[in-house]
């Protein structure tokens, strides 16, 4: 291997020599005299490795788009700013932990010294900057915590989906929609017009928690207006494995075609403090990894913390709104948005007693309430408690404090001790169960919050291991009345893991680096089982395509034949059969292929797969055979169209691709298109599978696992991991996308621990030392 290049850097504020050792795979080992000088460095790393995307994470986030972009941004800069928290600091600091404002501050110093240096040596900014014509800003450490914008929410989308459907539909086309679990009937509120509710209410919620889009779609891009994101864990006893430790798998589900990626790997180590995984570039600490004592990682726990208030408002004054007998007033707060080569905005904000006001409808308003918008609630920075947790009942203690997003924490040590405990602000409903909007008159109040005991959790089960994948997975005493959500996703990526892990004795990192690319379809193997018992006897040529999919193991391999064939037809044919055949005796023939079209449209990427299965097994034989002899011929001559009618050529990942791009390649005109994207590569899975590679219309993934990590508990140099497209997020590192291909394929790469093992895989050394 070349030797590593060295460079140096002044740092202000370090109390002692560090060092960032940058390996052969773009991991950044940090090494300082303290746990804040750790942090400091962080930051700079942060800002030398992502400084534009973590600036433009700052201005999304703040509502400052608009001054560097134009004024086409300035409705979203309003929309962002309503979704700041607005609260008292100190409280917000100490809801964290007692030393979170110093860590975060030190944090903000390391990046603002890096942007010092790029205005000293214009070399050292991105190309972004120098191609847009804008600098990067420095930051304020409360910009850390302010910013809420960019976590994971539910369930208010849920909401307004399930009252639309209610308003213009009959009741029973919401079960065909979406299933709710536990299964509870549904309830109007009282006081509720579910006419009352516009099809665009959310449309500033959506621009302030969605990400711009510059310049015109492609059929490159992912499609889909909602992405799936959840996440796979698992930990397994040392019962069950080789080595006889625990292991820890973790592979969060977030938008797939970002580059530079979400997720950033840094190992932080200083005297008493040395933790290393995968963290967000815009924020202090990891929060999934290990730090030598204890492993820890996370997936989405889908705790119902927002609601949607509607008010009824004074026609003398649209800014009154009914509450408790009487009028109340909005809080109203007056901001100016700059805006590049234009004049600045003036932007109205109103709150009620409730949350920012998202849309005003003649007699009325409509306000978001929002746990996130809670003291202690910016997304993953409750992990700075939980990283230096040495053991479970600090870790336990830790978690009381994390808020948002929701989360199943999985958690193992040396000593063989495994765990699952769940976390977030969870508000208690006394009154209603958080399935539809409520009247903002004072009836439907939340009475506090469930304290982080009242929430499920288990440690070293006799079955020797634990796994979560955003399904329902509440123990079966849990009290009915304790509404957490009613809205999770479907169990078929849980299902797989249980299936495999159960059988599992032997398992190794390299065994649950491949579980993590699994890609047997639980929902294709039920459906296919159910299609064989109907078929009988019948010649299986009588059905063009059906012989090809009786004879497949229901893994969609990305060189299957199969495979293709049978998400073309169960995504565009299969589901909207059986759910015209299901809405048929709900709103009649006429009205069967509309209704099915609105509630499960080609770009849903998040069609319940449960309500699949169940019309599957709930259909007459005769019917199903019907069905299967009438779509599956029609999707044949479509995948013939889409790949050719040489079938031995047909393969899933021909269709299903992978394809990373810059945000901003539109605007980078004289940038090579290849420096700004990543793929296409070809992709087996789907969003059903463990390897979660949702997909749209186009079979673009759109979702999934750029970041994968297994943790070997107790042997930590032979933990593996991948974060793609890679780690470094300038344009001229090769680290830029040097892990596309690798992820596309499964693969993983060491997690070193030891500094002996880093320093021989050293691909450049970075020396800061203290200002004179």
């Amino acid at each position: 291997m070349a030797e590593a290049t060295r460079t140096s850097h002044v740092l202000p504020g370090l109390t002692g020599p560090a060092e960032i050792i940058v390996d052969r795979w773009g991991v950044p080992h940090i090494y300082a005299a303290s746990t804040y000088d750790a942090f400091r460095v962080q930051g700079f790393n942060a800002a030398r490795d992502r400084l534009w995307q973590i600036d433009f994470w700052r201005r999304r986030g703040l509502g400052r788009l608009a001054e560097v972009f134009g004024a086409e941004h300035a409705e979203r800069d309003r929309a962002a700013r309503l979704f700041l928290y607005r609260g008292d600091m100190r409280a917000e600091w100490l809801a964290y932990g007692s030393d979170t404002k110093r860590a975060s501050t030190a944090f903000v110093e390391g990046v603002n010294a890096f942007v010092a240096l790029t205005r000293e040596d214009p070399d050292l900014l991105p190309e972004e900057f120098r191609r847009l014509g804008y600098e990067p800003a420095f930051w304020d450490p409360e910009d850390v915590a302010r910013i809420r914008s960019h976590g994971l929410f539910y369930n208010v989308r849920d909401e307004v989906a399930r009252a639309r459907t209610l308003r213009d539909l009959p009741e029973g086309v919401e079960e065909l929609r979406r299933r709710r679990e536990p299964a509870r009937p549904l309830e109007v509120p009282e006081g509720l017009d579910l006419a009352a509710i516009p099809d665009d209410v959310l449309r500033i919620y959506d621009l302030a928690t969605s990400a711009p889009v510059f310049g015109p779609p492609t059929e490159a891009d992912p499609q889909g207006d909602v992405l799936p994101e959840g996440s796979n864990n698992w930990v397994l006893a040392g019962s069950r494995t080789r080595s006889g430790r625990p292991l820890l798998a973790n592979d969060p589900h977030r938008a797939a075609a970002a580059l530079p990626g979400l997720r950033y790997i840094a190992h932080l180590s200083a005297p008493g403090f040395d933790v290393i995984g995968g963290g967000e570039p815009a924020l202090p600490g990891i929060s999934i990894g290990h730090n030598g004592r204890i492993a820890f990682g996370l997936t989405i726990f889908a705790i119902d913390q927002e609601d949607l208030y509607v008010y009824e408002t004074d026609p003398d004054d649209p800014t009154r709104y009914r509450y408790d007998g009487g009028w109340e007033s909005m809080r109203r707060v007056e901001e100016t948005i700059a805006v590049r080569d234009g004049d600045p905005v003036t932007a109205e904000l109103l709150f009620t007693r409730h949350g920012p006001v998202v849309h005003q409808d003649g007699r009325r308003a409509y306000a978001v309430r929002a746990a996130w918008l809670e003291p202690g609630m910016a997304p993953y920075l409750g992990s700075m408690d939980y990283m230096r947790a040495q053991n479970w009942d600090q870790f336990a203690a830790a978690m009381n404090r994390w808020g948002a997003p929701p989360e199943n924490q999985v958690y193992a040590d040396p000593s063989g001790t495994i765990a699952w405990q769940t976390g977030g602000l969870t508000p208690i409903r006394p009154n209603w169960d958080g399935t539809l909007p409520v009247p903002g008159d004072g009836r439907y109040e939340w009475a506090g919050f469930y304290d982080a005991d009242q929430l499920p959790g288990r440690v070293d089960p006799p079955q020797g291991f634990l796994a979560t994948a955003n399904e329902c997975n509440l123990p079966e005493d849990y009290p009915r009345d304790r509404h957490i959500t009613y809205d999770w996703y479907a169990p078929s990526r849980r299902n797989r893991l249980d299936e495999v892990l159960a059988e599992t004795t032997d398992a190794t990192p390299e065994s649950m680096v491949a579980l993590q690319s699994d890609f047997l379809s639980v929902p294709a193997r039920r459906i296919l089982e159910r299609v064989r018992a109907v078929s009988g006897s019948a010649d299986d040529s009588t059905v063009d395509g059906l012989d090809l999919l009786l004879g497949w193991d229901a893994v969609l391999a990305p060189d299957s034949a199969a495979a293709a064939l049978f998400e073309v037809w169960f995504r565009r044919h299969l589901r909207p059969a059986l759910l015209r055949s299901a809405l048929t005796p709900l709103v009649g023939a006429g009205e069967a292929d509309a209704v099915a079209t609105r509630i499960s449209p080609a770009e849903d990427l998040l069609a319940d797969a449960r309500v699949d299965l169940e019309l599957v097994a709930d259909r007459p034989d005769a019917e199903l055979a019907e069905i299967v002899a009438t779509t599956l011929p029609a999707a044949v001559a479509e995948v013939e169209k889409l790949l050719g009618t040489d079938r031995a050529a047909w393969a899933w990942g021909s269709l299903h691709v992978a394809h990373a791009h810059h945000p901003l390649r539109h605007l980078l005109t004289g940038v090579a298109p290849e420096r700004l994207s990543a793929g296409p590569a070809p992709r087996g899975g789907s969003g059903d599978t463990v390897g979660n590679t949702a997909y749209g219309p186009n079979f673009v993934q759109s979702a999934g696992a750029t970041f994968r990590l297994v943790v070997d508990v107790g042997e930590w140099n032979a933990s593996l991991a991948m974060n793609a497209p890679g780690q470094s997020g300038r344009l001229d590192d090769p680290h830029l996308t040097d892990l596309f291909e690798p992820w596309s394929r499964g693969e993983a790469f060491p997690l070193l621990y030891s500094r002996s093992r880093i320093e021989a895989e050293a691909d450049a050394v970075i020396e800061l030392r203290p200002s004179p």
